[in-house]
């Protein structure tokens, strides 16, 4: 029997400053996160950053926890689960590549065999998919993105129409993806771009009625623009008083896209002067999402 490993990016195990902080040592000591020179990085990271910024982050997460743990964490459990119902004939299992499960523990309740990763990240980047490779045994396979493969893209569409269903269709939607350094960044940055307009094309959106941002900015250097934010408050400042933000890059709700957009970005359109802010869900565990996935990793189309 084939297996599927889903692999989402990580989580800390709980809202707290010390759980954080395993979780930041683990994900930004990788270089395709930071390509700084580690006699560079390191001492930053352990002296500055993880001094500050894992109390900082452990109140965001605090306020999008669930019930049932880290929303990323749910969500892909969920996925798998219903994956796993959908697709009985394939072994289906799920990892972190930062935090638990491990890619590696995963691995082994697989069994070996003919296994299949799938990275839940649309869009290619060497930071997220080419560092799940890193963790992969020979022998063991890899999608490398998805981004524009119509069931996902049909997924979406529908996940933004079940919206609009209930809320009524706003003037502008905001395709909100994961920011990237501008440097290295131009292939990410164009499967960003082409899913946008697969998604507009697949909603009957002109070009002036749906954006492509991106969000997330770390550090200094220049990143891939327009950044997210800062476009929600010029669309406030010319008069939009409402706007809806999709993240197509995320699968899963988690911190960047539950407290960056939905609280943070939300708070910044309102105080530019914009009335109503509409944050949607990411796809999750919708059943058009779970079964595209199994489209995807089936191979079809």
């Amino acid at each position: 029997m084939r297996g599927i490993l889903l692999v989402n990016l990580g989580t800390p195990a709980a809202p707290t400053p010390q759980a954080v902080k395993r979780y930041l040592a683990e994900f930004l000591s990788d270089p395709r996160v930071v390509g700084l020179p580690r006699i560079v990085w390191l001492p930053i990271l352990y002296g500055i950053v993880l001094r500050k910024r894992p109390a900082q982050s452990a109140e965001k997460y605090a306020q999008v926890w669930m019930p049932e743990g880290s929303p990323l964490a749910v969500y892909t459990r969920r996925q798998a689960d219903a994956l796993r119902a959908a697709m009985p004939d394939f072994r289906v299992e799920y990892a972190m590549r930062y935090g638990e499960p491990s890619i590696a523990s995963a691995l082994s309740r697989l069994g070996g065999g003919d296994i299949t990763a799938l990275p839940l990240y649309p869009q290619y980047s060497d930071s997220t998919t080419q560092s799940v490779a890193d963790k992969l045994p020979p022998g063991v396979r890899m999608l490398r993105d998805f981004h524009d493969h119509p069931a996902y893209i049909a997924a979406a569409a529908a996940q933004v129409r079940r919206h609009w269903q209930r809320h009524g269709r706003g003037p502008i939607l905001v395709l909100s993806f994961h920011g990237l350094p501008r440097r290295g960044g131009a292939a990410y940055e164009a499967q960003c771009l082409e899913t946008g307009r697969l998604l507009g094309r697949e909603l009957g959106l002109e070009e002036h009625e749906y954006r492509v941002t991106f969000q997330s900015r770390f550090g200094y250097a220049e990143w891939l623009q327009p950044y997210t934010e800062p476009t929600l408050v010029a669309l406030a400042a010319a008069g939009k008083k409402r706007v809806d933000v999709f993240c197509p890059g995320f699968v899963a709700d988690c911190l960047e896209t539950l407290e960056e957009i939905g609280i943070a970005a939300r708070r910044a359109f309102l105080a530019a002067g914009g009335a109503d802010f509409y944050a949607l869900p990411c796809l999750n565990d919708s059943p058009d999402w779970i079964a595209a996935l199994a489209a995807i990793a089936r191979g079809t189309g």
